[in-house]
């Protein structure tokens, strides 16, 4: 069986436990202490895209086998002359053709456009502990790079301080804190998505943000994810809250209200309780019916006032990919996400997310197949983000290309959240009175950080200056080392993203194609009709050859 190496020695990365295909490990810790290739990107940023030690060191291509059907056995285009998407301003001039020329600004929707800086937004940061705690470094880190955050299910229905009477919320001071804290440092770039699934719509979220908000947020149905095909679950040590919870309406797993598990929790033998969420659309016999609810939902939160209207699906299968595409096109909303398995979560059953679902390389394919046919019939296609184990620059581009011309995002979940626990780690070390506020995990600077980048904020982050840049002397004291962490990263998988579409003459996003790939072999190439990596451009050569 094929296994992804554990280490580089060429970028000096190694990951602590099993790489999955986005490079990153399988169960990622938020007191790691590295060294995996996004965790050393969060500090040295765009450097590690090159070898390290150079001037003393030549560096070769590992080759690794192509075996398989993934995202990693498409590979990219380059070409040797031409030049497409320059701005206005630039000519098709050597001096005008360089990478950091390249346009990485991206916008999605209908009649009303969200601008984003850079073609990423996060994975949906929900109810998790994780989300809750690192909060701040993932949001403001967003706002001031620019891209859309995605705040994700069940945060008010798990806030115990939220008020929630007859479906209507008085009040939601979880909910509240995440979109202020975006909300302070945002510029015009991305936004604030808030996503609802069936408790969300009990407990009246869409009602609360229209009335407190109007359009500063975007709101989110959500259909599924990749990672599992039931709702989302969290995990809480305590009776009292599993109580709560189950009174609140949620499904807790053991129930917490029976007598003899309240016992075998004092004694010991239950030390957890698993809150879950319930399915949508139990009520439903054909996706006849499941459109007639869906427009219909989406025609309610239309009076409400919303502008903005997003859809989150899962990797089920082809008739809900079919219908979600259709659907949303229908209903002119501004973004649907397609969610492939091989992605990342919180808290979702082991063996389920490891064995069910489509694999995000095979359900992407088929989205831009499905897309091409109602483009064919002169639909206007919803914009698309894919998702599901993306990490690095190269998959960036890989499914933008993909899914061309309708892929206008790549969402990423556990690549952005990284950087959030590195920060908060190394702020928690350098000063400890913040540690607990910021749940940070170490007590002292690994010596590895110490050894490689230094001991303080302006030494161990390559991007502190260029945060210090664009928001100030003063305020920069009060960004979060996570926050200048998401920066850091999100400038090397920029520069990434800008050198590979240089190399495939490609100036904007606009002007990538899935022509700007081939497949490693011939199962990818059945897969995804992207050519195998001999035959693109094979017919063109041999009338080169034939030239007379």
């Amino acid at each position: 069986m094929f296994q992804y190496p554990k280490s580089n020695d060429v970028l000096n990365t190694a990951n602590r436990g099993n790489p999955a295909e986005s490079g990153l490990c399988t169960l990622c810790r938020a007191d790691c202490k590295g060294k995996c290739e996004t965790w050393m990107s969060s500090m040295k940023g765009r450097k590690l895209l090159y070898p390290r030690d150079f001037g003393t060191i030549t560096a070769g291509s590992s080759n690794i086998n192509h075996v398989g059907v993934s995202y990693n056995n498409l590979r990219i285009q380059g070409y040797n002359y031409g030049a497409y998407g320059l701005a206005n301003g630039l000519s098709r001039d050597a001096d005008d053709c360089i990478f950091p020329n390249v346009s990485l600004e991206t916008e999605f929707g209908k009649a009303y456009k969200t601008k984003s800086r850079v073609p990423i937004m996060t994975g949906a940061l929900g109810s998790t502990f994780i989300a809750q705690k690192y909060w701040e470094s993932f949001a403001v880190g967003a706002a001031i790079v620019g891209f859309p955050i995605v705040i994700g299910e069940n945060v008010v229905g798990i806030d115990r301080q939220a008020e929630i009477k007859n479906g209507k919320i008085l009040k939601a001071p979880e909910l509240d804190r995440r979109i202020e804290v975006y909300q302070n440092y945002y510029d015009g770039y991305g936004a604030i998505i808030v996503q609802m699934n069936v408790e969300d719509t009990r407990n009246g979220v869409a009602e609360y943000l229209i009335e407190k908000y109007g359009d500063q947020v975007i709101i989110e149905l959500k259909w599924g994810q990749g990672a599992k095909d039931i709702g989302g679950e969290i995990q809480v040590s305590s009776l009292d809250y599993a109580v709560f919870l189950k009174e609140r309406g949620y499904i807790v797993d053991p129930d917490p209200t029976k007598a003899e598990v309240q016992e075998a929790f004092k004694r010991g033998a239950i030390k957890a309780f698993a809150r879950h969420s319930r399915l949508g659309y139990t009520n439903l016999d054909n996706y006849y019916e499941v459109q007639k609810d869906f427009m219909e939902a989406i025609s309610h939160l239309r009076s409400l006032g919303y502008k903005r209207i997003t859809l989150k699906t899962g990797s089920y299968g082809m008739e809900t990919l079919a219908m979600a595409i259709k659907f949303a096109t229908d209903a002119k909303l501004d973004l649907l996400t397609i969610d492939g398995s091989g992605g990342g979560t919180g808290m979702s059953p082991w063996n389920m997310m490891e064995s069910w679902g489509v694999p995000s390389i095979q359900l992407h394919s088929k989205a831009y197949e499905y897309a091409q046919i109602l483009a064919a019939k002169g639909m206007d296609v919803v914009d698309l983000a894919f998702a599901g184990g993306l990490a690095r620059e190269d998959h960036i581009f890989k499914a933008l290309a993909l899914g061309a011309p309708f892929t206008k995002l790549v969402c990423m979940g556990r690549a952005i959240m990284i950087p959030g626990f590195l920060g908060a780690n190394i702020e928690g070390a350098l000063y400890p009175d913040r540690r607990e506020l910021l749940n940070g995990n170490w007590d002292s600077l690994p010596k590895n950080i110490l050894d490689e980048f230094g001991s303080t904020p302006e030494e161990i982050f390559a991007g502190y200056f260029d945060v210090k840049n664009k928001v100030g002397a003063d305020e920069i004291k009060k960004i979060p080392l996570g926050a200048i962490a998401v920066w850091t990263l999100a400038d090397k998988l920029m520069a990434g993203l800008q050198q590979l579409m240089a190399g495939a003459r490609k100036f904007d996003l606009a002007s990538i194609s899935r022509d700007d790939l081939f497949a490693a072999n011939r199962e990818t190439e059945r897969d995804t009709k992207i050519r195998y990596i001999t035959d693109a451009g094979d017919e063109i050569a041999k009338r080169i050859l034939n030239l007379s």
